[in-house]
């Protein structure tokens, strides 16, 4: 399947099949994707049924127990060849990825390069899943008692993915949860069916059975039904707050995963080096349009040398070539839809009808939009206080670090931060005083390494997407307590 999906002649629609019981299903109701570059239907997904949610919710409740008696080292194996497979199918991936999202060639490869990699780690810690011995007879109760842990797989997991990383961060719930030893199925974002089915079928290629991933395409109706399934035991979900909560609301009494997005602030400190940041921040951006969770949207630059950065920054956007997500130069492709990028660009008028001035971009064509650069909004402009998730980026200027830390605060998200500054004392108040689940220092928030802890607080969600942190979450922790005999004395 993965061949049929990625060697799809080039102009031709690509076919998105489900994944239901251990067979891949074309036939049925269907919805197609139209690329927002080419504006040309680009794939067709068949649409999963109120009867397919059911049966993959069985199945995969029975195929649990099959993934569960996979030794570690066998679903360690099978990631490594998928980690294998990413790497070998890199430039097809990446063509599909430009022509169902509008993302440039060069970050589609930079995203399959992560996948490997997210793979490779998520084999590593399959290989170190273990448990404990515990002291329990440190206690009088407990002496004469042996008692140990182990970690076992929660059973059946769910993952809703977004459509941003549509590959990649498929294989950190994917992966995790197949490392961890569970029945994974799989809810794909409408506006990239055939990557999700790609990533799936390169799984099952890679040797993973067939009880250990099913795939349904469809809209929040499929995900709220699945969500509510008694079988699921852990969902991870990616996506915007609101959605959030009402995955929450559906999955009841369920272990959650929730990254649920942010409005990441960067901030630039007197002593930074100017020109590094503006370049960071031009280059960081508008990687994938801005479509990321931790894209840099507010920039918050110290007053002294606002005006420079504004001047360093907007130079540096205009330098970005806009155009064909095929064309390898290409740095900004087009959003994920016309409607988003209408949006964004409302959202930057309003800010300049309440004083702010664009300096560079304001312009869209169709779900193309120029890079932006929206200097000096005011603190509640929509461009300051929402998810933008999208080509622009807003500077303002601040007095004090004291003033500018309590002014990030103020955001209901709290996902990731960046700061310019060569002051350790700043870097140590900023990581202490930040309400933000990480920060990254001498870089902006757009930062990321697919084996570190990630995640937010606040209205950013809770947990955290590394596959470490996911296999706790995949597993849950049995005890055995073994009574008359004790390896630590009698008396």
């Amino acid at each position: 399947m993965l061949s049929a999906i990625l060697d799809t002649p080039s102009g031709a629609v690509v076919a998105a099949p489900s994944l239901l019981a251990g067979k891949w299903i074309s036939d049925g109701p269907a919805a197609e994707r139209v690329g927002p570059f080419s504006r040309t239907v680009v794939s067709r997904a068949r649409v999963a049924q109120t009867a397919d949610v059911r049966l993959a919710a069985e199945y995969a409740r029975t195929g649990a127990r099959t993934i569960a008696r996979l030794a570690p080292a066998t679903r360690a194996t099978v990631l490594e060849r998928a980690a294998a497979l990413a790497t070998d199918r890199r430039e097809e991936f990446a063509r599909l990825i430009a022509r169902e999202l509008g993302k440039p060639l060069k970050d589609g490869r930079g995203e399959l390069d992560r996948v490997a990699d997210t793979f490779t780690v998520c084999a590593a810690e399959a290989r170190q899943i273990g448990g404990d011995l515990l002291p329990v007879a440190g206690w009088a109760r407990g002496v004469g008692t042996t008692a140990l842990t182990y970690r076992a797989p929660a059973g059946v997991a769910l993952a809703i993915t977004p459509f941003n990383a549509p590959a990649n961060l498929l294989a950190h719930k994917l992966g995790a949860s197949f490392a961890a030893g569970n029945s994974t199925v799989v809810k794909a974002p409408p506006q990239a069916p055939a990557v999700s089915a790609a990533v799936v079928a390169l799984l099952r290629q890679a040797g993973a059975p067939e009880e250990s991933v099913q795939l349904l395409h469809g809209g929040g109706e499929v995900g709220a039904a699945l969500c509510a399934a008694a079988e699921v035991s852990v969902i991870s979900f990616t996506g915007s707050a609101e959605t959030g909560a009402a995955v929450a609301r559906a999955a009841g009494a369920k272990r959650l995963v929730l990254e649920l997005g942010g409005n990441a602030a960067t901030i630039v400190c007197e002593d930074a080096d100017l020109a590094e940041a503006a370049t960071v921040c031009a280059r960081t951006g508008y990687t994938n349009s801005g479509q990321s969770c931790i894209s840099v949207q507010r920039v918050y630059v110290h007053r002294d040398r606002f005006d420079a950065f504004v001047e360093k920054l907007s130079a540096e956007v205009a330098l970005l070539k806009v155009g064909d997500p095929l064309d390898p130069a290409t740095d900004v492709g087009s959003m994920v839809d016309e409607q988003a990028a209408a949006r964004v660009l409302g959202w930057a008028a309003e800010a300049v009808d309440g004083g702010a001035r664009i300096t560079v971009g304001g312009t869209r064509n169709g779900a193309t939009l120029a890079p932006t650069v929206v200097a000096g909004p005011r603190a509640d402009d929509d461009v300051v206080t929402r998810e933008v998730f999208g080509a622009l980026v807003a500077v303002l200027p601040y007095d004090s670090f004291d003033e500018v830390v309590q002014t990030c605060n103020r955001s209901r998200f709290g996902l990731q931060a960046g700061i310019f500054t060569r002051d350790i004392g700043r870097i140590l108040t900023a990581w202490r005083d930040l309400e933000v689940g990480g920060l990254v220092v001498n870089g902006s928030s757009n930062f990321r390494l697919d084996h570190v802890p990630f995640g937010g607080v606040k209205d950013s969600g809770f947990g955290r997407e590394s596959p470490r942190c996911m296999v706790e979450d995949y597993t849950v922790i049995k005890t055995l307590l073994v009574r008359g005999l004790s390896i630590w004395g009698e008396n």
